[in-house]
C-alpha cells in the first residue's frame, strides 16, 4: 500500500473516532437530562398568607365508640368458633358466645377430681355414722348428687365445730373448694359478648392456639358514640361556654347534635390544642358510623389570622409543605370551614402549601411547585 493511502486511511479512522465520541457524550447527557426529568414531580402549591377574619368557630372530629374492647382469654387452648361467624363488620348481641376454647382436657381433669372427692366422702361415711349419726343422711344426699359431669352440689350445712374439724381433717373441705375454683375457671373457656355491638378487627381465626392475654378480636359497642375534637387553647373557653354543638358531614349537611362530656388535660404541644369529647346523637333519618369524620360547629364567632386552603389539602390535621424540593408535614388547626375550603392556623406567611394529597413521599424524587 502506498504511503499516501496509509495516511488517508489513518485520517479517516481518526475523524470517525472523534465523531463517535462526540455522539456518545451527547447521548449520555441526553440520558441524564431525561433521567433527571423523570425524577421530578410537579405539585400545585399555594403560598400561605395569614389574614385577619371574623369566623364562625368550627372544628372537626372522628366518631369513636364509647366502649371498645379487645377480646382475649385467661386460659390457653385451641380457639373454637362461637355462636356467630366473627368477621369485621359482623353485628352481635349482648350475651352471645363469640369464641370458645377447647376445654375437653380440662373437663376430664375436673371430672377426675370430682370422683376423688366422692371417694373421700365414701371413706368418711363409716366414721360419720358412728360419731354423727344424725348427719349421715345429708352426706349421703351430697354423695348421690356429686356426679363427674354435673356442677358441684351445695356443701351440706355443718352443724357443729366437732363435725367441721372432722370434715376438715379428711380434706373434704379443701378438695370441695378447689373444685369450686376449677368450675369458675371453666367459665373462662367461653367469651360472651359484654354488650351489643360490631366486630372492628380480627386478629386470630378458629383453629389457632389462643394464649392468655393474646388478642383475638376488637369489638365496639353499637349506638353509643362520642366525637373527639381538637380545640385550640385560645378558643377553648368559648367552646366550654357553649357546651352544645352541631355536627355536619362532608357535604355540609347537619346530621347530628351533641354536648361536651369531658375535656382532656393533655395539651398537644405542636398545635396547642386540647381534645374535647362530645356525645353525638344522629338526627331523625340520618345515620352516623364508627370512624366517620364530622365537622363540629358552635354558635360563636372569633377574630383570627388564618390561611384559606382547599379542604382536600388538609388530612388528619396536617398539610404538606414544599421546601428545597422536599415535602414535609406540618400540623394545622382548622378553626372554621366552608363546603369546599377550610380556615387554618399554624402556617407562617410564605410557606408553600401543597394543594393536593401526596400519598408517597419518595426521598429520591424532587418536587417542584406550580403556584396557584
Amino acid at each position: 500500500m502506498k504511503r499516501s493511502q496509509i495516511i488517508l486511511l489513518s485520517v479517516f479512522i481518526l475523524i470517525t473516532g472523534l465523531i463517535y465520541m462526540v455522539l456518545s457524550n451527547n447521548k449520555k447527557e441526553d440520558s441524564k437530562e431525561l433521567k433527571a426529568e423523570n425524577n421530578t414531580v410537579y405539585v400545585p402549591i399555594l403560598n400561605a398568607k395569614n389574614e385577619m377574619r371574623t369566623l364562625k368557630l368550627t372544628s372537626y372530629g372522628q366518631i369513636l365508640p364509647n366502649s371498645e374492647v379487645i377480646v382475649s382469654f385467661e386460659v390457653q387452648g385451641k380457639l373454637i368458633k362461637g355462636g356467630i361467624s366473627m368477621k369485621p363488620g359482623t353485628n352481635f348481641k349482648e350475651g352471645q358466645i363469640l369464641y370458645k376454647i377447647d376445654n375437653q382436657e380440662a373437663v376430664y381433669a375436673l371430672s377426675a377430681r370430682k370422683t376423688a372427692l366422692s371417694n373421700l366422702v365414701i371413706n368418711a361415711l363409716p366414721d360419720i355414722e358412728l360419731d354423727f349419726p344424725s348427719e349421715r343422711q345429708k352426706w349421703l344426699r351430697f354423695l348421690e348428687n356429686l356426679e363427674p359431669f354435673r356442677m358441684l352440689p351445695e356443701l351440706p350445712a355443718i352443724r357443729s365445730e366437732k363435725e367441721r374439724m372432722f370434715i376438715t381433717s379428711r380434706t373434704i373441705l379443701t378438695e370441695y373448694y378447689n373444685l369450686k375454683s376449677q368450675e369458675e375457671r371453666m367459665l373462662k373457656y367461653f367469651y360472651a359478648a359484654p354488650f351489643s355491638g360490631t366486630v372492628v378487627a380480627i386478629y386470630a381465626e378458629p383453629g389457632a392456639i389462643a394464649n392468655p392475654g393474646g388478642q383475638i378480636a376488637k369489638i365496639a359497642k353499637s349506638g353509643d358514640y362520642e366525637v373527639k375534637v381538637p380545640i385550640s387553647m385560645t378558643d377553648l373557653k368559648l367552646y366550654k361556654e357553649n357546651s352544645t354543638a352541631e355536627f355536619y358531614n362532608s357535604k355540609n349537611v347537619k346530621i347530628a347534635t351533641g354536648k361536651i362530656i369531658r375535656i382532656s388535660d393533655v395539651i398537644n404541644q405542636q398545635t396547642q390544642s386540647a381534645d374535647v369529647y362530645y356525645s353525638v346523637k344522629a338526627l331523625p333519618e340520618q345515620q352516623i358510623y364508627h370512624g366517620m369524620y364530622l365537622n363540629v360547629s358552635i354558635n360563636k364567632e372569633s377574630n383570627k389570622e388564618t390561611v384559606t386552603l382547599p379542604r382536600v389539602a388538609v388530612k388528619d390535621g396536617k398539610v404538606k409543605v414544599l421546601n428545597n424540593s422536599k415535602l414535609s408535614a406540618v400540623d394545622v388547626m382548622i378553626v372554621s370551614s366552608k363546603p369546599d375550603s377550610v380556615y387554618v392556623t399554624g402556617l407562617t406567611n410564605g410557606q408553600a402549601v401543597v394543594l393536593e394529597q401526596i400519598e408517597t413521599n419518595d426521598s429520591k424524587v424532587k418536587y417542584k411547585g406550580i403556584a396557584r
